[in-house]
């Protein structure tokens, strides 16, 4: 039983001093700023929209319903 809570606080530690890592270099919002923003970006600028200057203003929605 002591060797399993020994295993179990050392893997605890671990995990403790990852996220601990993360938290104290920024990790994740590094890997937001540089990885998953520029992919974002790329996908969301390919796609295709309705052009709206050319949509007369009739047609366009009331918001204010």
């Amino acid at each position: 039983m002591k060797k399993f809570i020994l295993k179990l606080i050392g893997i605890l530690a671990l995990i403790y001093a990852g996220l601990f890592a993360v938290f104290f270099f920024d990790l994740d919002g590094k890997f937001l700023y540089y990885v998953f923003e520029p992919f974002m970006v790329k996908h969301y600028d390919k796609m295709e929209r309705q052009d709206n200057t050319v949509t007369p203003y009739e047609m366009k929605e009331d918001v204010m319903k």
